[in-house]
């Protein structure tokens, strides 16, 4: 049983092993035949487009637009997983609803912290 296991995940050990043997000479290859450059202090300034950077580095994110962003990704996550599960919903015993009910309880859950969010700010 252990053997059939392990027999398995023969391709997947051969692939790991393939990317090391593709990868690691790749990067020291590259490493030793980089330009050698001294350090230039213009060179790790920030820069916008090549000219000198205006005002603050950082932007005020707009928090009105949270709830949004929030139930798109609840929806975006729900959607995958409710399609997938409706296209073998005949395939699958019936103890195999209760997980999916429970990953729909935490699904809206996470869609009325964010209309409770929405509704906080005043965004409806």
């Amino acid at each position: 049983m252990a053997g059939e296991t392990v027999a398995e995940f023969t391709p997947v050990m051969y692939m790991l092993g393939f990317g090391l043997v593709a990868s690691v000479p790749a990067l020291v290859l590259s490493r030793l035949i980089a330009p050698r450059r001294s350090y230039n202090p213009v060179k790790f300034l920030p820069m916008e487009c090549g000219q000198m950077p205006s005002g603050a580095g950082r932007s005020h994110f707009m928090m009105q637009y949270y709830a949004y962003i929030l139930m798109f990704v609840v929806f975006d996550v729900m959607s995958i997983f409710l399609y997938a599960w409706g296209s073998s919903l005949f395939f699958i015993p019936r103890a195999a609803t209760l997980p999916i009910i429970a990953f729909l309880a935490i699904m809206f859950a996470a869609m009325a912290y964010a209309l409770y969010l929405a509704g906080k700010k005043g965004i409806w």
